[in-house]
């Protein structure tokens, strides 16, 4: 995209995230926001909480959302983009209505946002269009004037969330003892959810077997066990495998764990694995805890060397494919043609997510969708 295109109609920002506690008095606090509505008594958050108190109950997410943040700015200042950049989280400070309300007070009435999640689900998409929607009416209903905000496309695919991942992985392998590297077998990382909410993923048209969640994750390992061939000659196995999964045992989650993937690789002879996160934007709690210490720990009791590469994070790469993501939005909705930029099979998303899109249990309003009231 060329430097020289405006932002407009855009007059900011928005990195919309998760959130996370940062000292341990937040912890239970914070999974009650969580967790709202499902009536987990306090005990039961404090037991879900532990693995946030073995890390001080600080969750490095919120830092490493500053450091995004600050990556961003430095972007879009080198590059001339005069695009203010806010941050509002779902689950804790700065919270996402707080945040809105301070840029409506600024006089921002065209929003872009950017969500920390770049992959089609409820919980990755649907779900935060859905906050969206409850902040703007809460705001409306204090008598504010109502902002439009435009949810930026998936970004699984584009290059600058690719390539940072390519080289993580191939800094892992260099890592590993070299009588074992070739042989190393990539195990593809992402938070597992529900199969009903996997098959429901994406638009309408995909739904079905895993829906666009597991195929836009398969369509990301295949471009880097791709770039790693070509690269060091070696085609390596691999395997999109999952972590992190909750809730009750009785529902059918994505499978296999990264744990119970271990063991196998083990039974089979392989002599290393690198662990590629490759569905998480940043290294947060389930990076840190699941990966690099419960998926790490039983790799260590089976003897079988391990490495984790790192996410994307704040690195200059995906900086500059957000700010291409903007200027790409704000070309199409000028009403000018835009090549948008897009690895792999599946192509560029869609920038208005259609009806029937990753639906929940509960019909809610979202913004930023075809059937959204604020559009």
């Amino acid at each position: 995209m060329s430097d020289l295109c405006a932002p407009a109609p855009y007059d900011a920002l928005l990195l919309l995230s998760f959130g996370g506690p940062e000292g341990p008095d937040d912890v239970v606090p914070f999974l009650a926001n969580v967790t709202r509505g499902r009536g987990i008594p306090e005990e039961r958050l404090k037991e879900v909480g532990k693995h946030y108190f073995l890390f001080g109950g600080v969750s490095p997410i919120n830092a490493q959302n500053r450091a995004l943040l600050d990556a961003l700015r430095k972007d879009f200042a080198e590059h001339g983009l005069d695009l203010p950049v806010y941050w509002g989280n779902r689950n804790w400070a700065p919270y996402l209505t707080d945040t809105l309300r301070e840029m409506i007070a600024d006089g921002h009435r065209r929003i872009a946002v950017l969500a920390t999640s770049a992959y089609a689900s409820y919980s990755g998409c649907r779900q935060y269009r859905e906050n969206l929607a409850e902040s703007l009416a809460a705001l409306e209903a204090e008598g504010l004037p109502v902002p439009r905000v435009d949810k930026l496309r998936h970004y699984f695919n584009h290059p600058g969330f690719v390539r940072p991942m390519v080289d993580g992985v191939l800094k892992s392998l260099a890592d590993l003892p070299e009588d074992v590297r070739a042989g190393a077998h990539l195990a593809f990382t992402t938070h597992s959810i529900p199969t009903s909410a996997a098959d429901t993923s994406g638009p309408e048209e995909t739904h079905g077997g895993g829906g666009a969640y597991v195929a836009e994750h398969l369509d990301v390992a295949r471009l880097i066990v791709d770039a790693v061939r070509e690269e060091t000659g070696t085609d390596h196995p691999w395997q999109l495998v999952y972590q992190s999964r909750s809730g009750a045992p009785h529902i059918p989650w994505l499978e296999p764990d990264i744990c119970d993937h271990l063991e196998t690789l083990h039974g089979e002879g392989v002599p290393a694995v690198v662990m590629a996160p490759i569905g998480f934007v940043s290294d947060h709690m389930e990076v840190l805890y699941d990966l690099d210490t419960e998926a790490t720990a039983k790799a260590a009791d089976l003897g079988l060397p391990v490495r984790r590469s790192a996410t994307v994070g704040a690195d200059p790469r995906f900086a500059a494919a957000v700010r291409d993501l903007v200027l790409e939005r704000a070309a199409t909705e000028q009403g000018r043609p835009v090549d948008r930029c897009a690895l792999g099979a599946l192509g560029p998303s869609h920038d208005l997510c259609p009806v029937g899109c990753c639906p929940a249990r509960a019909l809610k309003p979202a913004a930023a969708g075809a059937d959204s009231p604020y559009a």
